[in-house]
């Protein structure tokens, strides 16, 4: 039961952090609220995916500087579902399909991105990518922008049918820390020939 109860505190610390990001009309003051709280909580709780020999020494998920240009907004195109199952070791298989596909980035990053509904009770929104800095500055299997299930949602859809896409918010999934996790990576559709110097990346020193 510890453990449930150690990960339920860390979904609820995930969903206020997002809820006060979605609140504040300083998108860099909440950008830094962002990076600070996640750097404790790697550092800090019980369910961080550092390993516990590491965490007193980790400094933080490394990001790039914060920069206001990476912080697009993008109408949503919507696209025939296709549905696809993902492994993901122990917890068994997701299910997802696709619902929609950004129309404004391919200028900038050389291609779009498919935005997911998983499925299942409740369900949730999924945008996973891969661009030309995944595997070298940045993890290879591709950076997490929207995770809804999991509390990553920083309020960017629109009832006009737009979407900002911030992606200084991008972030590595766990299974970039440790093996102990097995995440749904980015479908060959989310890949960018771009490189998107914004969010989470590889410390400098690697």
């Amino acid at each position: 039961m510890e453990e449930t109860l150690q990960l339920w505190d860390w979904r609820q610390k995930i969903a206020n952090l997002y809820c006060e990001i979605r609140s504040n009309s300083d998108v860099s003051a909440a950008w830094r609220l962002w990076r600070d709280t996640r750097t404790r909580m790697f550092r800090d709780h019980a369910q961080s995916p550092i390993e516990l020999a590491n965490r007193q020494k980790f400094e933080g998920p490394a990001t790039f500087p914060y920069d206001p240009s990476w912080r697009l907004t993008v109408k949503l195109d919507q696209v025939t579902p296709e549905h696809m199952t993902v492994a993901t070791g122990a917890d068994g298989e997701l299910s997802m399909h696709s619902f929609a596909r950004t129309n404004g980035l391919d200028a900038r990053l050389g291609g779009e991105l498919t935005l997911y509904w998983i499925e299942g009770y409740g369900g949730g929104v999924f945008l996973p990518f891969v661009d030309a800095t995944s595997g070298t500055e940045t993890y290879g299997g591709g950076r997490y922008l929207l995770d809804t299930i999991k509390g990553a949602d920083p309020g960017v859809a629109r009832p006009d049918g737009t979407l900002v896409v911030d992606f200084n918010f991008s972030y590595f999934p766990s299974c970039a820390y440790s093996s102990r996790y097995v995440c749904p990576l980015a479908p060959s559709g989310n890949r960018l020939k771009g490189a998107v110097k914004a969010g989470e990346r590889h410390p400098e020193s690697r």
